[in-house]
């Protein structure tokens, strides 16, 4: 049974850094991709980012290229977000998930697991 477990989120100021971490468990994940979505009350859960497990390939979504960076590490089957110069309008709860193959999707419907979320605020 697939299991995702973030960590890390917290209270930070705008200008700061925090990082994410999904630990992964219950598959081997080199067939498929992984994301990082968030939402805010009220608004649909959007996509951050993906990386597909096995190839490290990369894909971002326009408003944190350059100021994110998403990794993995096989050896501890965690995937993580690193986020530098945090906005305040990057406040929201962000989620990790596993995708249904090796393609990357924005789409909420292309992933079959999700972990439970961790809340990122950030002051301004």
């Amino acid at each position: 049974q697939v299991q995702l477990v973030e960590s890390g989120g917290g209270l930070v100021q705008a200008g700061g850094s925090l990082r994410l971490s999904c630990a992964a468990s219950g598959r081997t994940f080199n067939r498929y991709a992984m994301a990082w979505f968030r939402q805010v009350p009220g608004k649909e859960r959007e996509f951050v980012a993906a990386i597909r497990w096995g190839s490290g390939s990369t894909y971002y979504t326009d408003s944190v290229k350059g100021r994110f960076t998403i990794s993995r590490d096989n050896a501890k089957n965690t995937m993580y977000l690193q986020m530098n110069s945090l906005k305040p309008e990057d406040t929201a709860v962000y989620y990790c998930a596993l995708g249904q193959g090796l393609f990357f999707a924005v789409d909420t419907q292309q992933y079959d697991y999700w972990g439970q979320g961790t809340q990122v605020t950030v002051s301004s």
